[in-house]
């Protein structure tokens, strides 16, 4: 989800036409991220540190000032086009989430790290390479096996070190086990690969950590996802994340979260509101998740929710950086300005 992006995109697969109807039939049922937004090679990950801190979002989460929207913002600024730099403001000068390398995630987070310290907040990561990532579809690949996962987990945490983080855990991995779109043979090294990356991170003094669990449009029933929580390590990680990369309303997923919690135990949640102003496309779901138009930036960052099991609304997914090739878009993962823009205008707050 950016143009610097480290690693080449995964292309869909050529499948026979009846696993290609079957997975039509997954994506619309609410596969919630097409592509990762990747953090910076080493040398951009230098210009990071050396550029000065963005002015602090009211959260406690590191806004980082050279972001794509950051960039956006300086580049309009120097065109005149004052008018529409204040309004993408809205998003460069908030807390989004980082989505480390596939090859090598340590430079990207120890420059995040380094930034955030200055500013004394928070960074927020996303871990998104676990093994047969995505069923082979837009985001496919990941780890070529466990032991490399392991290693990259290892490199992840190490990174951190004792900094402040909050880590959401491998987006649509346990939700794709749900849905059968991940083989039977896998589920097991899943689970174990999941709750011994729980225990590396939370080994860590001062990082958070939340399992993904989808989205209410995925997964309709919040008790499908209990047992598969709790195989991945619920017990010992902060929480669960809804809506990552999705459009569901705050309304609909607290309800689906409290639901969710009380079948884990009354686990805490975080959800993403990075798109959600305007909640979701109306109409059929087909490519509803793919750059679907009028959509609107959601709740800002924060850990004020009003509710004791809500840690926070986060920005996940990078508002901006595109879905797809679908509706006009550049490739996944490439940051659009003119979406950007639409996104910043059509804000809920």
């Amino acid at each position: 989800m950016s143009g610097r992006r480290i690693v080449p995109r995964a292309l869909p697969r050529t499948l026979p036409v009846l696993a290609a109807v079957w997975l039509v039939t997954v994506l619309t049922a609410g596969c919630s991220t097409p592509e990762p937004r990747v953090t910076r090679s080493a040398e951009a990950a230098d210009e990071l540190v050396r550029g000065e801190p963005a002015p602090s979002a009211a959260s406690p989460y590191w806004v980082d000032p050279n972001s794509d929207a950051a960039r956006q913002v300086r580049a309009w600024e120097k065109e005149g086009r004052d008018a529409e730099a204040k309004i993408l403001r809205r998003i460069s000068g908030r807390p989004v989430a980082d989505w480390p390398a596939w090859d090598d995630p340590a430079p990207g987070i120890r420059a995040a790290v380094k930034s955030a310290a200055r500013t004394d907040k928070t960074v927020l990561l996303v871990a998104y390479n676990i093994p047969h990532r995505d069923c082979g579809l837009y985001s496919a690949g990941g780890a070529k096996d466990a032991d490399a996962y392991r290693s990259w987990i290892g490199e992840f945490a190490a990174a951190i070190k004792n900094a402040p983080a909050t880590v959401i855990l491998e987006p649509d991995a346990l939700p794709h086990i749900t849905d059968g779109c991940t083989p039977a043979e896998h589920h097991a090294e899943r689970y174990q690969l999941l709750s011994e990356a729980v225990d590396a991170l939370k080994a860590l003094p001062k990082t958070r950590v939340y399992l993904d669990a989808g989205n209410p449009d995925w997964i309709d029933e919040p008790s499908k996802m209990a047992q598969p929580l709790r195989q991945a390590g619920i017990d010992r990680a902060d929480g669960f994340s809804l809506n990552v990369s999705n459009f569901q309303s705050n309304a609909s997923v607290r309800t689906y979260a409290k639901r969710l919690s009380d079948a884990v135990g009354g686990a805490h949640f975080v959800i993403d509101t990075s798109r959600n102003g305007n909640g979701p496309l109306s109409g059929g779901r087909d490519e509803a998740w793919c750059n679907p138009p009028g959509r609107g930036l959601g709740t800002p960052p924060t850990t004020d929710t009003g509710d004791d099991r809500l840690d926070a609304y986060l920005w996940i997914k990078r508002p901006g950086d595109s879905d797809g090739t679908c509706r006009g878009g550049p490739p996944a993962g490439d940051w659009w300005p003119e979406y950007a823009l639409g996104l910043a205008r059509r804000a809920a707050s």
